[in-house]
């Protein structure tokens, strides 16, 4: 990755001030901050004069190609087998909805879907919804509480051969846990079920492969990788073909416009591809795939030593609870987190009086904190880095939570 100070220099944001010094923004589970690349390609289209998809004219031709480039770029972050995979919607959880619909329209009375309670709620919930309309049931695999750990095995003894479906997410945005997703699609495809993957928390710390996880589905929110609000589905084109969307009559019947209800937020689709080649632009290859794995190669890296240095500060902290991953391997930059003696609202307000701004709650995991045992008295603290967030933050959120002993 380049120079730390050069990366953060593209993001605007980062020079915000509170009481003189610099904030800290390690709130990036919940939504990063945006390069100026990205700025500029919502803006500049804006700018330009945009219009609809389909007029013969030359505004209507160039947002027409803004899309194209979009659905091209998110090709090459999923590493899918082409653009037409790729859909865009109002967010995940919208494109989750529609999708769980869709299926279970294919289902019967007596399926089994599988999601597991290391999940965000909109791959559960969506499921609940979906398994509803069918008569099918959801089957919830618990992970490891003492360690946030997801164990493969334990979701491949939940599925039988009624299984439909299993979702899971490939990392958690509650306790920064990663999954072994190939491992999981691996024991789905076996009984003949379908893998859908949610890749909204993992997306900015690592690469993704589509094909290498051998997942059906997988979906994304841009403004996690430090884009716009717009979310992203990934479903393998004869799928995606054969499934009957909702959809309104001159909608297209082929995917992946079948898919894309009403009017696109075009401005937002310049500022998705801005945002995969600002990723790319901190990588080195001929190709954009090349650059992007190379770059969340390099991202990696980065964060492994900012999680080192997280872990080892709270080591010394008696006052903190960690739940979740103890160690740097098998999890992202995203800690969950208690203080004795002091509620989570209680102290994300502590740090954010000091220009650090974390969250507080359950953030959607719902499952989670149930598991947990903390759903009910308000839930956890969740820390988050990111590659643009620095040691010296780190270091000021390790002194912020002391204060709190």
């Amino acid at each position: 990755m380049a120079d730390l100070s050069v990366v953060r220099s593209r993001f605007p944001a980062l020079a915000r001030t509170q009481g003189g010094v610099p904030v800290v923004y390690a709130d990036g589970p919940g939504g990063t901050q945006v390069p100026q690349e990205v700025i500029d390609a919502m803006g500049g289209f804006l700018a330009r004069g945009g219009s609809n998809l389909g007029g013969p004219f030359v505004t209507s031709e160039e947002t027409a190609q803004v899309v194209e480039l979009a659905r091209t770029a998110m090709a090459d972050l999923f590493n899918a087998t082409q653009p037409e995979e790729v859909s865009f919607g109002q967010n995940m959880t919208s494109l989750t909805l529609s999708l769980g619909r869709a299926l279970a329209k294919t289902w019967r009375p007596g399926d089994q879907i599988v999601c597991t309670r290391l999940d965000h709620d909109a791959n559960v919930s969506s499921w609940m919804v979906a398994a509803t309309e069918a008569g099918a049931e959801v089957r919830l695999v618990d992970f490891d509480t003492s360690d946030g750990r997801l164990d493969p095995g334990a979701v491949a003894a939940a599925i039988t051969d009624r299984t439909r479906l299993v979702a899971v997410t490939h990392a958690s945005n509650a306790l920064g846990t990663v999954v072994d997703v190939a491992a999981v699609a691996s024991a789905a495809h076996e009984a003949g079920a379908l893998v859908f993957v949610d890749a909204v928390h993992f997306t900015p710390h690592g690469s993704i492969d589509v094909r290498s996880l051998g997942c059906d589905f997988l979906a994304a929110s841009a403004y996690k990788f430090f884009g716009p609000h717009t979310g992203i589905l990934y479903g393998r084109l004869e799928l995606m073909a054969g499934l009957d969307a909702v959809k309104i009559r001159p909608a297209p019947g082929d995917p992946p416009g079948k898919w894309e209800t009403g009017t696109q937020s075009f401005e937002s689709l310049a500022g998705v591809a801005a945002a995969v080649d600002y990723l790319a632009s901190l990588g080195a290859g001929e190709r954009r795939r090349e650059r992007l794995v190379a770059a969340m190669a390099a991202i990696g890296v980065h964060e492994t030593g900012l999680i080192a240095h997280f872990l080892d500060g709270i080591a010394r902290l008696p006052n903190v609870t960690l739940y979740g991953v103890p160690t740097v391997a098998g999890r992202t930059p995203t800690f969950a987190v208690a203080v004795a003696g002091s509620t989570a609202a209680q102290v994300a307000a502590h740090l954010g009086r000091r220009g650090i701004f974390v969250w507080d709650g359950h953030y959607y995991a719902l499952e989670v904190m149930r598991s947990l045992g903390v759903l009910e008295s308000g839930g956890l603290v969740r820390i988050g880095f990111v590659h643009y967030n620095t040691d010296d933050e780190v270091e000021r959120t390790l002194e912020a939570l002391a204060e709190l002993g």
